[in-house]
């Protein structure tokens, strides 16, 4: 186990871990650190503690010291020049017609690097736009393009439910979202309603998605034919959050079902010569609701006649000796049905 300290450097960044040495240092308190971009100012978010040695990022180096009135007011004029130098990297994009849209500057605590961070479409030759800024500023510059989750991060903003966006104010780390989460949670799938400023799928779907997960488990599809205890029924909605599930009886209090295979013909030909009964679904025009351990699914059975005949087919080439010795374990009356 090793003893860390969490730092952070913006409003709801990644936490770094450094070794805190002898000092004792409290959550909020302002340090300086040294770091692959180097010296930074940043401030203490988790006291110290014992992690394992394998959540750490070798090597790990030390806090330099806590940090004072001076570096205070150094970090402060750092975040008032960023406002010029927007502006002057803005005059100096427009001037080389390229097509890039500037979002923030960062300037390190020790002044030896400027940061732009930016959007584009696609690739941008910013070499001449290096050039110009390196003779402005007279120091290292770095145009670090980003995507458009990081832009709303950056910039901040409103979200659909009023408050302020979770990756500003919060949110350390962007999580994979995928479409399949809002269909867990019986979300509209309009592109308009489940998606953030920032144009991809809200991060909040993720919050409630394990809860969902689990609810969902032993839950029947909607149009799936369950037993309930009235009768069997087709389900036309399910409630997770509720554990219930509504369903549409049927008439004849018998569930319909399509033969696949009627005299070696496929399902097709099938179905124009299954039975009216078997053809239309008659269901009562009341819905009915249950708890999930109400009802029972429906589930097929399984077809072993197939498989019975590929494992029959393994044995088929086996001497005769073999064949005893494993049916003396039981294998082969278990796998071909015996």
């Amino acid at each position: 186990m090793v003893k860390v300290i969490g730092v952070r450097f913006k409003t709801a960044g990644k936490v770094y871990y450094f070794d805190p040495g002898e000092l004792e240092l409290q959550t909020g308190a302002n340090v300086i650190v040294e770091t692959a971009r180097g010296m930074e100012f940043g401030t203490v978010t988790m006291e110290p503690m014992l992690v394992p040695e394998e959540d750490i990022v070798a090597p790990l180096k030390r806090i330099v010291r806590v940090a004072c009135e001076e570096d205070y007011r150094q970090h402060q004029e750092n975040v008032k020049k960023k406002e010029k130098a927007m502006a002057l990297c803005q005059e100096k994009i427009d001037k080389h017609g390229l097509v890039m849209k500037l979002i923030d500057v960062e300037y390190t605590f020790d002044k030896s690097k400027i940061i732009f961070y930016f959007t584009a479409d696609g690739r941008v030759d910013f070499r001449e736009l290096v050039k110009d800024l390196a003779g402005v500023f007279k120091m290292r510059i770095e145009l670090r393009q980003i995507g458009v989750r990081d832009e709303a991060k950056m910039l901040g903003g409103i979200g659909s439910c009023g408050r302020s966006l979770c990756c500003h104010s919060w949110l350390a780390d962007f999580e994979p979202v995928s479409i399949k989460m809002a269909k867990v949670q019986n979300l509209s799938l309009n592109p308009a309603k489940i998606s953030g400023i920032c144009g991809r799928l809200m991060c909040c779907l993720k919050y409630e998605n394990d809860i969902y997960m689990e609810l969902r488990k032993g839950m029947p599809d909607i149009g799936e034919k369950v037993k309930t205890p009235d009768g069997f029924g087709k389900v036309v909605e399910t409630v997770l959050l509720e554990n219930k599930i509504k369903v549409r009886l049927y008439v004849d209090d018998v569930p319909p079902i399509v033969n696949k295979r009627r005299g070696g013909k496929n399902e097709k030909d099938a179905k124009k010569d299954a039975r009216p009964e078997e053809q239309e679904e008659k269901l009562t025009p009341d819905i009915y609701t249950y708890k999930k351990e109400e009802i029972k699914r429906m589930e097929k059975r399984r077809d072993r006649s197939k498989e019975n005949r590929d494992n029959a087919n393994i044995f088929a080439g086996m001497d005769a000796a073999t064949k005893k010795e494993m049916e003396e374990l039981g294998f082969i009356y278990h796998c071909i049905g015996k």
